[in-house]
């Protein structure tokens, strides 16, 4: 990692996990393979401040330890990639116990539970598949009958975002911001 640490992926140790580099690979992973309208990829970390705010907006009463952890919901992928669920299963390897056992990890370094609540999981989801639905129709292309289908429709009482890629060093600083935001009393 930039910061210095050497994380292994197959046994992460919360100790090799800094912010800093989660922040810095997030920004520069695209959502939907880059194939987004813009001049910018729509990056993980954009994605994570989107769903935090999805997930307040859906339950407003959440904890700052749970809107942290749905900020970080997607952290694993600063070193792994965002890659499509299909994908992820046909790869053949139990990536996902993979992605898990680093979840944890990151959970661990920053004071939250290793194991995300069920309830607060479904939540995330919720809010993860809002996500993809305005991402969908706002920058990859869907028609909105599309989205619907595949993401569900979004509740009429939450604001409809409003979703501009931007430059990785924007992206970067915004994922930080929020984090230190929820982080100081969590």
């Amino acid at each position: 990692m930039l910061s210095g640490r050497r994380l292994d992926l197959l046994e992460p140790s919360p100790l090799d996990i800094e912010i800093a580099d989660i922040a810095h690979g997030l920004a520069r992973v695209a959502r939907w393979n880059g194939q987004t309208r813009g001049a910018h990829a729509f990056s993980v970390a954009q994605h994570c401040v989107l769903v935090e705010r999805l997930t307040v907006e859906l339950n407003p009463r959440l904890t700052r330890q749970a809107r942290l952890m749905a900020l970080l919901h997607d952290a694993p992928e600063y070193v792994v990639g965002d890659l499509i669920s299909p994908f992820k299963a046909a790869i053949g390897v139990d990536y996902k116990a993979l992605e898990n056992k680093l979840q944890a990890a990151i959970h661990l370094r920053f004071g939250l539970p290793a194991l995300v609540p069920a309830a607060l999981a479904a939540l995330f989801k919720k809010a993860d598949r809002l996500s993809a639905f305005h991402e969908a129709t706002q920058l990859a292309g869907f028609e909105e009958t599309e989205a619907r289908r595949l993401f569900s429709p979004p509740p009429g009482r939450l604001k409809t975002p409003r979703l501009v890629p931007l430059p990785t060093a924007e992206a970067q600083s915004q994922f930080l911001e929020r984090f230190h935001r929820l982080a100081v009393n969590s």
